[in-house]
């Protein structure tokens, strides 16, 4: 033990804090522990959350990939059957050519979206009412990141777009 101009105390360097005036050296050390636990316990919680985003959004993806895997075949079939309904749609009536249709649809595309390129069109509803007036027929079209629908609508005149969305 030295005595030193204050009284007894400890050989060594001391470490300087920053104590406020008038409060006693073990309230700062309290306080710098207190706050490095806080970011220490901050750290912790925002890594957790970090983590729980990444697997939310890995979770998400995979069930997107096994959702439209499991979906594929039903799509598949309601095209199939679109088709199927364009042939005797035809076969009763000349007004649907498939080729004139797609023309109808791609000028609509281009119009609505002049700088997107569709490789797919796909027709996906025939609807075949009595008359001319009430036809109707669907096309999807693909351009790679999304899906664009197209109503085709038919009068005396021929087939025109309806509704591009």
């Amino acid at each position: 033990m030295v005595l030193g101009l204050k009284g007894p105390g400890r050989v060594g360097r001391r470490r300087f804090l920053c104590v406020p005036a008038g409060r006693p050296h073990w309230v700062a050390r309290r306080y710098l522990s207190s706050v490095q636990l806080l970011v220490s316990l901050l750290a912790i919680i925002l890594t957790v959350l970090a983590t729980l985003l990444v697997l939310f959004f890995v979770g998400g993806l995979l069930a997107a990939r096994r959702r439209a895997r499991e979906t594929a075949p039903a799509y598949a079939r309601h095209l199939a059957q679109a088709d199927h309904a364009l042939e005797q749609a035809r076969a009763a009536d000349r007004g649907w050519d498939r080729e004139v249709m797609e023309e109808v649809a791609r000028a609509a595309l281009a119009r609505q979206h002049p700088h997107a390129t569709f490789e797919k069109l796909a027709l996906v509803l025939v609807d075949d009412r009595p008359g001319v007036e009430e036809d109707r027929a669907r096309f999807e079209a693909f351009d790679g990141e999304r899906q664009v629908s197209v109503v085709l609508g038919r009068d005396e005149s021929g087939w025109a777009a309806e509704q591009v969305g």
